[in-house]
């Protein structure tokens, strides 16, 4: 059975615009997926990135034109500029690395609930109310916000470690047992060619 680490940032509008796409590919071929929330702006800074508030006005012109353009594509509510991002990732992260320890919901409907709660709710991920109404709305525990957030904060960096490991330098990032990398949502027929065998 394949496995796909997905690397994935809170931050990231294009691991919301993928919507649980990546989720139905693995299901189609039964892979497992491990979820490895990250921190981007750590990543950026170690592999070459640059943080959206630094690039220049060419590349946010076309961001600004492309990320709406792309939502369209998948019929999906976006707002170029939330109320709430950035934000601080780390609190919804470690609750994402709780929930996945602890079992019992739906992995995928937690990540995309964090995503659509900062792209199309306007609602901040920072927040405790938010973040206990993502993990219930998925099916777990709103408790667990509370719990773990010492082995949250360790495997948070350590996932950060193992992106970097990995040639990880954005998000989504979807990084196959097979040693295959795949990043952007933009790729996921691709991942789902390789699954299948054929690419």
């Amino acid at each position: 059975m394949a496995h796909i680490d997905y690397f994935v940032s809170l931050l990231s509008p294009y691991a919301y615009l993928a919507g649980t796409r990546m989720e139905e590919v693995a299901a189609r071929h039964g892979a497992s997926v491990a979820y490895r929330p990250f921190d981007i702006v750590a990543l950026f800074a170690r592999t070459g990135g640059t943080p959206v508030k630094d690039r220049h006005p060419n590349r946010l012109a076309y961001r600004a034109e492309d990320l709406p353009r792309q939502a369209r594509k998948h019929d999906m509510p976006f707002n170029l500029k939330p109320a709430h991002w950035p934000t601080n990732a780390a609190p919804a992260s470690y609750a994402v690395i709780a929930a996945g320890n602890a079992g019992g919901g739906d992995m995928g409907a937690l990540v995309h609930g964090f995503l659509r709660a900062c792209w199309a709710e306007e609602r901040d991920i920072a927040d405790d109310a938010v973040i206990k109404d993502c993990l219930s709305q998925a099916g777990f525990d709103p408790n667990l916000a509370d719990s773990g957030l010492l082995s949250g904060a360790e495997t948070y960096a350590a996932n950060l470690e193992a992106a970097i490991e990995a040639s990880v330098f954005g998000a989504p990032f979807y990084v196959v047992d097979t040693g295959q990398k795949f990043w952007g949502q933009d790729r996921l027929e691709d991942l789902d060619l390789h699954l299948a065998g054929k690419l």
